[in-house]
């Protein structure tokens, strides 16, 4: 038996739900859209977590991220999902805070992703199979590693968002 279909919800380029729930293997090759939702973790200096993708993962073994998160599973919303991807991919229970939204075009198929930030302890439990490494970054340290090494096609683009919208914010 192999893994269990992750079920998403169709949605439009308003991000308003279809009423349509297809796997999310197949919203991913046909291109449909699709919510996803991700957290950038803080720490209470400030840092950010950045960690690499297992190389047994499917989509971009071995890159780098900013972002924790995962697909919106049908009927949830996207603070319920952050939060439960939080849990699976770090052992953590937090309330991340929502962000904004995004139609993101920059991944493997187009995706509305709903960018939060969570303050956590810095002490995680990384799921092996999903995490190989981790670690805390300023963010010059992290800006510095964006340039140099692989990360994730949404790292890029919800990072410099998330950036200018902190700008926008203070």
């Amino acid at each position: 038996m192999g893994p269990v279909e992750e079920l998403v919800e169709r949605v439009d380029e308003q991000d308003h739900a279809l009423g349509v729930v297809v796997s999310r293997r197949q919203a991913i090759q046909e291109g449909w859209l699709h919510r996803v939702a991700v957290t950038v973790c803080r720490d209470e200096q400030g840092r950010i977590l950045v960690h690499r993708r297992s190389e047994q993962l499917s989509r971009f073994p071995g890159y780098y991220e900013v972002l924790v998160g995962g697909a919106v599973d049908a009927g949830e919303s996207y603070e319920q999902a952050a939060a439960r991807e939080l849990a699976e991919e770090l052992g953590i229970r937090a309330l991340p805070h929502m962000l904004f939204t995004f139609l993101n075009r920059s991944g493997l198929s187009p995706h509305w992703l709903g960018v939060h930030e969570a303050v956590m302890p810095q002490t995680v439990v990384p799921d092996p199979s999903e995490i190989a490494w981790h670690g805390w970054l300023t963010e010059p340290e992290l800006r510095s590693a964006l340039a140099r090494r692989r990360f994730t096609p949404d790292s890029y683009e919800a990072f410099s968002r998330y950036l200018a919208f902190r700008t926008t914010q203070s």
